[in-house]
């Protein structure tokens, strides 16, 4: 089989939307799948992360991007006062009109790009993977013009998204030019398939019938080798990623000042956002919080594995929430240190956190509860039980990448 694989997010690219694309592209020739991939040449990602290596057994074919670069921009309007914010949305007024998002733009090479390697190569099924949910045009247009197999993998809700402010013009605008897209994958795709049943649920609502499978995220234990744990004389807690959206540190922060626990220290990896930064300096924590900026991947995995707890923040959303699963959980439990999830209790997420020998699932805005967990880590920490904690074998195998990209194959040959 050959397979094609549209994706946004491809090294150079830093964050976390790269992982997935990069590891079906390395476990897939490895299944005897001949496989191609498509990204931009350079879509101004806001993170680089130049010591990602890309698979060896995989063609990377590149297409050019012409949008807009990656940008924070609610941090370039923080702190910014009436004439200065004006000025600034007014620059950033054609982002807004780009629909279904900004990066619909890379379409206009990517598809003609996409359609020369289907024909050249014999391809017999595209997979897009979003964000961004405009790559998922891409392969629409490309079955039409090929008659080749498309398959949607779509790893956020389309419909309710928890991060998209809904209540200005412009959000509801892409919100129903997202359900849009949405609506044709339902009706055009050959095959869907989703990282969670929350979406697949969503999309079977929009009249979803071709074959639907649930393929969630997972963690490739091969990328913690050589990582060690070094007990020290801190009882370091450690969050990586980016805060965005309703991502909320502060009812953990507010529980972490309160808890006044002895040689604790919090850490934070990735973008903080410049008002919780201003806003954390008021509980004068000092030495007890380090701010890290944004770090290549491998340092991050080592900095999770040689952590006393690992923390996890996922905002409880309505209607959304609790189906959701944290793509970050499954790299936390691959580094096999403790997890203390603030997160909805009786959601996917929790559920998934609990595999974990040693966890604390708490509410992510239960400051209270927080406390208590946090003091009850810190108790086993100083009694010298927070060893390393290994997952049982059946959920190595369960959330392994290789796993996840046998999943694909077999939803592949479904359609093919």
């Amino acid at each position: 089989m050959k397979v094609l694989l549209v994706t946004m997010y491809w090294p150079p690219a830093g964050g976390a939307g790269v992982q997935r694309p990069l590891k079906l592209a390395t476990h897939l020739p490895a299944l005897g799948v001949e496989t191609h991939v498509l990204a931009p040449d350079d879509s101004k990602w806001i993170h680089r992360d130049e010591d990602l290596p890309e698979p060896t057994q995989a063609w990377v074919h590149r297409a050019r991007y012409v949008g807009p670069k990656g940008r924070r921009v609610a941090e370039e309007l923080h702190g910014a006062g009436a004439l200065e914010r004006a000025a600034k949305m007014a620059l950033l007024t054609y982002r807004r009109v780009l629909v279904p998002d900004e990066n619909v733009t890379w379409n206009a090479t990517a598809i003609p790009a996409a359609i020369r390697l289907v024909r050249a190569e014999g391809i017999d099924a595209v997979v897009t993977t979003s964000p961004p949910n405009s790559v998922h045009l891409i392969g629409a247009a490309v079955k039409r013009a090929t008659g080749v197999r498309w398959v949607a993998d779509v790893r956020d809700s389309m419909i309710r998204n928890a991060d998209r402010p809904v209540e200005r013009l412009a959000a509801r605008a892409k919100e129903k030019t997202q359900e849009g897209v949405a609506r044709l994958i339902a009706r055009y795709a050959d095959g869907v398939v989703t990282v969670s049943d929350f979406i697949a649920e969503e999309l079977r609502s929009l009249g979803a019938a071709q074959p639907l499978s649930v393929i969630p995220n997972g963690a490739d234990f091969d990328d913690f080798a050589g990582l060690e744990y070094h007990p020290g004389e801190r009882f370091r807690i450690t969050h990586t990623g980016a805060m965005f959206g309703k991502r909320d540190p502060r009812p953990f922060l507010r529980a972490f000042a309160r808890a006044d626990l002895p040689n604790a220290v919090a850490r934070f990896v990735g973008d903080f956002r410049t008002a919780d930064r201003e806003w954390v300096e008021t509980l004068g924590l000092g030495e007890r919080l380090d701010l890290m900026p944004y770090v290549p991947r491998r340092r991050s995995l080592a900095l999770q594995r040689d952590s006393e707890v690992l923390l996890l923040l996922m905002p409880d959303v309505p209607e959304r929430g609790a189906g959701v699963i944290a793509a970050k959980v499954f790299e936390y439990l691959a580094a096999e240190r403790p997890i203390l999830a603030a997160v909805p209790v009786k959601g996917a997420t929790a559920e998934l956190v609990r595999q974990a020998a040693v966890s604390e699932v708490v509410a992510p805005d239960d400051d209270e509860a927080i406390e208590r967990a946090l003091r009850r880590l810190h108790d086993r920490w100083t009694a010298g039980e927070l060893t390393r904690t290994p997952l049982g074998d059946d959920v190595r195998a369960r959330i392994d990448r290789r796993t996840r990209a046998e999943d694909l194959l077999r939803a592949l040959e479904g359609v093919v």
